[in-house]
Order: C-alpha cells, then sequence, then structure tokens
C-alpha cells in the first residue's frame, strides 16, 4: 500500500472508503447513460404511441350498420392520419412553447386526438375499412420543424400548422355527418365534429393564427 493509500485508510474507515468510491462510480455511470439517453433521443421520430391499425380481412366492408360512402371511409382515413401527427404535436408544445394559451390547446389535442385514436380504430375495424398507420410525409415533415422550433417561434408556428387542417377537414366532417347511411360513421363524426371544434376554438384563442392562414382555409373549402 503507498503512503497515500495508508494516509486515507488512517484517516478515514475503509468502509467509508469503499461506499464513497461506490458511489462515484454509480454517479459515472448513471451520467454516461443519461448523455446516451439524451443522444438517442434527439435522433429518434416522434411518435403519436398509438397501437397500430387494426388488419384488414378479406371480403371487403361490413355493411350490417349500414352502406359505406367512399366519403365515410375517406373520413376515417383522414382522422386516423391527423391522429397521427397533431397528438405528437400537442405534446411538443409542453415542452417546446412559450405561450401558456398553445400549451393548453397542445394539451386539447393530446387528450382529443387520443380519444378520436381509439374511436377511428375501432369503427375501422368494425367495419372492415383499412386505415393508416403513418401519417403523410408534409405532415412529418411538420413535426420535425416543430420539434426544432422554441419559444415564441413555435408558438405562432404550431398554432397556424394545426389550426389550418383542422378548419379543412371540419366540412368534411358536417357533410358525412349529414349524409352517411351508416350508423357506427354517424356516432364517429358525431364526435369527430365535437372534437375538431373544440381544437378550432382553443387554437383561435391563442391569438396567434394569422389571416394568411384564416384565408388558406377559406380558400380550401369556400366554393368559388
Amino acid at each position: 500500500m503507498n503512503s497515500h493509500a495508508r494516509s486515507l485508510t488512517s484517516r478515514y474507515p475503509r468502509s467509508l472508503i469503499i461506499a464513497a468510491l461506490l458511489a462515484l462510480v454509480t454517479a459515472l455511470a448513471a451520467a454516461s447513460l443519461w448523455a446516451t439517453r439524451g443522444s438517442a433521443n434527439a435522433a429518434e421520430p416522434i411518435g403519436s404511441n398509438f397501437p397500430s391499425a387494426p388488419p384488414v380481412a378479406p371480403g371487403g366492408e361490413v355493411t350490417t350498420a349500414g352502406e359505406i360512402s367512399e366519403l365515410d371511409k375517406t373520413l376515417l382515413r383522414k382522422v386516423r392520419q391527423a391522429n397521427l401527427w397533431e397528438a405528437p404535436a400537442g405534446r411538443l408544445a409542453q415542452t417546446h412553447a412559450s405561450s401558456e394559451a398553445v400549451k393548453r390547446a397542445g394539451v386539447h389535442l393530446m387528450e382529443g386526438h387520443s380519444k378520436l385514436d381509439s374511436m377511428v380504430r375501432e369503427a375501422a375495424q368494425t367495419l372492415n375499412v383499412d386505415i393508416p398507420d403513418e401519417a403523410t410525409p408534409e405532415q412529418l415533415a411538420l413535426v420535425r420543424k416543430l420539434q426544432n422550433s422554441s419559444g415564441a417561434e413555435f408558438d405562432k408556428l404550431f398554432a397556424n400548422a394545426v389550426r389550418a387542417p383542422h378548419g379543412k377537414v371540419f366540412p368534411v366532417i358536417a357533410q358525412v355527418r349529414a349524409t352517411t347511411k351508416n350508423s357506427v360513421i354517424r356516432a364517429f363524426a358525431s364526435q369527430a365534429n365535437i372534437t375538431v371544434l373544440d381544437h378550432q376554438n382553443v387554437l383561435d384563442e391563442t391569438g396567434l393564427v394569422t389571416q394568411e392562414t384564416y384565408d388558406e382555409i377559406a380558400a380550401a373549402v369556400v366554393p368559388q
């Protein structure tokens, strides 16, 4: 044993020295793990964590609840794709936004799209309709853009990027609710109408939605 080691053991009990060394090793290991985990998370895609869509069985759509139109199926698919990116966008608002109104809107998105996703998967399984398991490339690009922004920049981007699709799909929901012959679709459209209206309201209340976004929505939904 060298003189430094003898000096330590003479001044401190051996058990205390061993405990201190173990604590140091544990702290270093935890720091290393945290750094590795942080790097991995930065590279990971932002996912919705929603279950996969149910598989479609051979034989086509089930029509015992009434005839299913192409518009009915389009609504299921559009809502599913919206869930897959708007719920993660709402989650990002909790960590990237500076506005409390934006954070509140994000909570509404997370909760509303979680409920809609459960309903859309159940409806798709009941009716044997295929729905997607991925958002569109454009939607995923928006999530990435949100992920790479923060503060006031995030707030404005979030409010406008999410408000536009809600406004565009709202008339589609109303049309399906008014015209569908299928009772499962009718119930789903009723809930989608409530949820999307709520999301429009909380996004408008942020005060950040621009005139350009409202004009974009109008151009998409108002007959020329």
